[in-house]
């Protein structure tokens, strides 16, 4: 058995054996440490330097497509053996890799954009909420350049006319200051790669539309050339614009416009390169947004029948234009005249229900009474009576609009009233003939009450008129007539 010295040198090893593993672990001020090692890695990407942000055209990758896409330029259109491009041909690989460059020279002009926007805000910090596109801001940085006075730059034809008068305008008001030349430099730089980046972006495209007869015929008959072109270089391919919804396709392209406080009457909104197409601008202002709509939906299909290679002969394309071109011609014929409404034919069959007296006196029975009328009628400017008062409850019509406050009706008496009062004072007061064991031969009379009266002596009396006994053939009693 162990003994209490034994145990605490057992503890104290313990502890010693912990300090060596602390020992080993980092503690935290290697650890910051290591985090400004980072931090030093990350500022060593000097961001002031437009070589370290924008490394496209540099690239092995973009030199080696637009020398392909120059030299074809140059040798022009050469239709292969088949009359299309199939994908196995290697110009159809240099379409598709112009179709991605495209798409990469689109994300490397914002991302120039960005480098110029980050260094002229020193200077005319408002210009980037006034021209929104890249390639204009790009245009107007260079035009405008360390100028404080824009009444001596000519803007004009590169930005419309209530744009350039807003930013002369603004510019008048503007807390920025002069550019230093290094600043400045780097600017303009900036400025002419971009430029030169939507050059080549042009060339792409142009040899794109010369091809796009072969690769999307379909697409082409629909939009044209020139805008097929444009949105598969958007869109990043004929097998990417396949895939996107109509709803997208009709926005490829679109532009962020800053009207600066003019109206939007004249704006088009969510609207892009399928506002170029000829079926569009040919369609009245105000069905050209559906038409655009039209034409994208159509676009979308013709483009899966290309990626699929379905049609070659783009007949399937041509039959959609035809579509879109009835569609659109519907739509602005006028709304036919109205038509004279004919009278109807005249009711020449037999009535189902038969007329005469049985039909007549049904519908004395279940007419309309007199009370019930006025019930069902108001009087103008007149507040009806009702049976709960305050217009709650049945109302009572003109039932009581005499001044009286009774609900009464003054009405004679109709034939079928009487005649119900001549049936009912018969079954009072006499017996149809028949033997009933209720009868008696006592007669009720004013003079001398209770009498027990013989018929055969009463007999004489039936025609006298003042008191007349009617009697059965058994000789029982049945009614007394007073006159």
């Amino acid at each position: 058995m162990a003994t209490l010295a034994d145990s605490f040198l057992a503890d104290l090893e313990d502890l010693s054996d912990n300090e060596a593993t602390l020992l080993d672990e980092p503690d935290e001020g290697d650890k910051d440490s290591d985090e400004d090692e980072e931090m030093a890695d990350i500022e060593a990407l000097n961001y002031d330097d437009l070589d370290t942000v924008a490394k496209l055209q540099k690239s092995q990758r973009y030199r080696d497509i637009m020398e392909k896409v120059e030299l074809a330029l140059e040798k022009g259109l050469e239709v292969s053996k088949t009359g299309l491009v199939t994908e196995d041909d290697p110009e159809y690989q240099l379409i598709v890799d112009c179709n991605i460059l495209s798409a990469d020279i689109e994300n490397e002009i914002i991302i120039i954009h960005n480098f110029i926007r980050d260094r002229y805000r020193l200077k005319f910090p408002e210009l980037e909420s006034l021209v929104l596109h890249p390639i204009d801001y790009a245009r107007v940085v260079k035009k405008i350049g360390n100028e404080m006075d824009l009444t001596l730059v000519d803007l004009e034809g590169l930005l419309p006319s209530a744009t350039i008068m807003v930013v002369s305008v603004t510019a008048s008001t503007t807390t920025g200051k002069p550019l230093s030349d290094e600043n400045l430099q780097k600017t303009l730089e900036a400025c002419d790669r971009a430029l030169a980046l939507d050059d080549a972006k042009k060339k792409v495209l142009e040899f794109v539309e010369s091809r796009m007869g072969f690769i999307a015929p379909n697409l082409s008959a629909i939009v044209g050339t020139a805008v097929a072109a444009k949105l598969m270089g958007v869109a990043g391919g004929l097998l990417a614009l396949s895939k996107m919804p109509a709803c997208n396709v009709q926005t490829l392209g679109a532009k962020k416009k800053t009207l600066a406080g003019f109206s939007t009457a004249s704006a088009s909104v969510h609207t892009g390169f399928v506002l170029q197409t000829e079926i569009v601008q040919s369609t009245p202002p105000a069905l050209r947004t559906r038409a655009c709509r039209l034409v994208a939906g159509k676009a979308t299909l013709a483009a899966r029948v290309d990626a699929t290679r379905g049609d070659p002969t783009g007949k399937s394309g041509r039959n959609l234009k035809e579509e879109i071109q009835k569609k659109i011609e519907k739509w602005q014929e006028p709304p036919p005249p109205k038509q004279p409404k004919p009278l109807p034919v005249p009711d020449s069959d037999p009535k189902k229900k038969r007329g005469g007296r049985r039909l007549r006196k049904m519908k004395e029975r279940y007419a309309l009474t007199d009370m019930r009328k006025l019930a069902n009628r108001m009087q103008f400017g007149v507040a009806e009576e009702s049976s709960l008062g305050d217009g709650l409850g049945e109302g009572y019509g003109m039932l009581g609009q005499a001044g009286s406050g009774k609900l009464r009706v003054s009405m004679g008496q109709n034939k079928l009233a009487a005649k119900a009062a001549k049936k009912f004072k018969e079954k009072s007061y006499g017996s149809s003939g028949a033997t009933s064991g209720l009868t008696s031969s006592l007669a009720f009379t004013p003079v001398q009450g209770i009498e027990l009266t013989n018929p055969q002596t009463h007999a004489a009396l039936l025609g006298s008129g003042t008191q007349s006994t009617y009697f059965s053939e058994t000789g029982t009693f049945s009614k007394i007539k007073r006159t």
